[in-house]
């Protein structure tokens, strides 16, 4: 290579190095998320100490990856084991954000390795576009690949996803897209969108004014329809049905609306109770018929009737193998009360319906239609009606499986946990890849499933959906030709299914 071949390499390789450091960095942050969450700890006090001997930790041992290879795994001050998952999701974490930048701002569109099209994964909207109109929307999509990092390490423990890992990215998204349109407006003398503005070249990319490229955060043409609903409706539609939620929620609050499961826990303890004293009498009387007496407390201790589970615990119910525990799953799904909480739930998104309706009417009436001369909405307002409509449609559709799954199998179907993940990713990447995502999770949750039957073992323990929505969300995001080509299989197309 040239001098002036290094020069041109220099700019993006620091970037590259630069972005591989922060993605290290968040990876410490998830593990103390991972860690203290769960706990109910706050994650910014106490700081980092020694689960073992309490000791605080230096600077030295929270360098991210290399802190951990520097003292070969162990605490310095007590010597004990530190779990290699630290560094694995701290490299893991890297490798992502790096990932993001390699495809989304450094190879070229038509770029192949080994003959796989890399390039192909860049979205358009980074196409010729200077840094200030894709790095906004680049940092809310790296903000939800670690927040979907985090929530998938504690779902797959605890089938429990903390609501404010899926609070933050949907803020960052509610707040920096629009925010974003609005320094967009302003560099552009008050930029509105209109039919006659837009246009695709041969390439599939969206033209703006004078035929040269012009970029767009993910989704900012969601609300622009040629016909049909007005973009005032959905805007409208989209901003009276969160204004529903939130004062759903507020009902719920103050105890004007039932909370669904709020019975579960105590159920759960009544339910344990009851299993154990069940356990307690079978292994009584099983002592009984073998020995003709009742169960010493050596063989109690020794659990000489019980079944080993995975964890290493003796379980009195050979039949069970797991206790709520052991696997969280095993006792809500068993809850007997799921079809008449889903009433509860169909109750809750009234406000929303009748609130969203109410904002689709008067704003399509307000407003005007979408291409009449003077009655566009504004860029930012545009964005931010498209943010709220990520947020409905990814969270809405996961909620209609929940409810309608729930009815129909008398089963909780899905956790609303998972709800408030794809409403966060909606917000983020646009209604289009959230339902995308959605689909593909099911497709790795099908192989998560013919995998466990086949190889039996640790594949076999049920798994929470929340990692599988995780999953397909950072598939559709980076590797876009794998999905495209995949949908076209599904579809029996001539090729692969493009998605906008």
């Amino acid at each position: 290579m040239s001098w002036t071949d290094w020069a041109e390499l220099g700019p993006p390789l620091i970037r590259f190095v630069f972005v591989l450091a922060l993605g290290a960095c968040v990876g410490s942050l998830i593990n103390v998320l991972v860690y203290r969450l769960p706990l109910g700890m706050s994650v910014i006090s106490p700081p980092s100490r020694c689960p073992s001997c309490d000791t605080r930790l230096t600077f030295r041992e929270n360098i991210p990856i290399f802190g951990w290879l520097l003292l070969r795994g162990k605490c310095r001050f007590c010597d004990a084991k530190i779990s290699p998952e630290y560094p694995i999701v701290e490299t893991v974490t890297a490798l992502l954000f790096a990932t993001v930048f390699v495809l989304w701002h450094w190879v070229e569109p038509g770029a192949t390795v080994l003959g796989v099209p890399v390039g192909a994964a860049r979205p358009w909207w980074t196409l010729n576009a200077p840094a200030f109109m894709t790095w906004p929307a680049t940092a809310v999509a790296l903000t939800l690949i670690s927040c979907l990092i985090a929530m998938t390490l504690i779902d797959a423990r605890t089938y429990t996803i903390p609501l404010i890992l899926t609070w933050v990215p949907a803020v960052v998204a509610a707040v920096v897209h629009p925010l974003h349109a609005l320094i967009v407006s302003l560099r552009h003398d008050g930029l509105v969108l209109s039919e006659s503005a837009w246009m695709a070249d041969a390439g599939g990319r969206w033209l703006f004014g004078d035929g040269g490229v012009w970029a767009t955060a993910p989704g900012w043409l969601w609300t622009i329809e040629t016909g049909g609903p007005t973009q005032w409706s959905w805007i409208g539609g989209s901003a009276g049905a969160v204004l529903g939620l939130g004062g759903s929620a507020l009902l719920v609050r103050f105890g004007l609306l039932g909370r669904s499961f709020e019975d579960y826990e105590e159920w759960e303890r009544e339910a344990e109770a009851r299993e154990k004293a069940e356990a307690e009498q079978a292994k009584q009387e099983s002592a009984e018929g073998e020995g003709g007496g009742p169960a010493s407390d050596d063989d109690e201790g020794r659990g000489a009737q019980g079944a080993q589970t995975p964890g290493g615990a003796s379980s009195p119910l050979a039949s069970s193998p797991a206790s709520a525990s052991d696997d969280p799953a095993a006792m809500w799904i068993r809850y007997p009360h799921a079809r008449r909480e889903m009433l509860k739930e169909v109750a809750f998104l009234g406000a929303p319906a009748v609130l969203g309706t109410v904002g689709w009417v008067l704003a399509g009436q307000l407003g005007g239609p979408a291409w009449e001369i003077g009655s566009q909405a504004p860029l930012w307002l545009v964005v931010l009606g498209g943010v709220l409509c990520g947020y409905l449609v990814g969270g809405g559709l996961v909620w209609g499986v929940r409810i309608f799954g729930s009815l129909a199998f008398g089963k909780e179907a899905m956790g609303l946990g998972d709800v408030h993940l794809m409403a966060a990713v909606g917000a983020c990447v646009g209604w289009v890849d959230a339902v995308v995502a959605f689909f593909v999770a099911a497709f790795l949750a099908l192989g998560h499933a013919v995998l466990g039957a086949v190889f039996g073992g640790a594949m076999r323990r049920a798994m929470p959906f929340g990692p599988f929505l995780a999953g397909g969300t950072v598939l559709v995001l980076l590797g876009r030709p794998v999905v495209e080509w995949g949908l076209g299989l599904i579809m029996a197309s001539d090729g692969p299914v493009r998605l906008p």
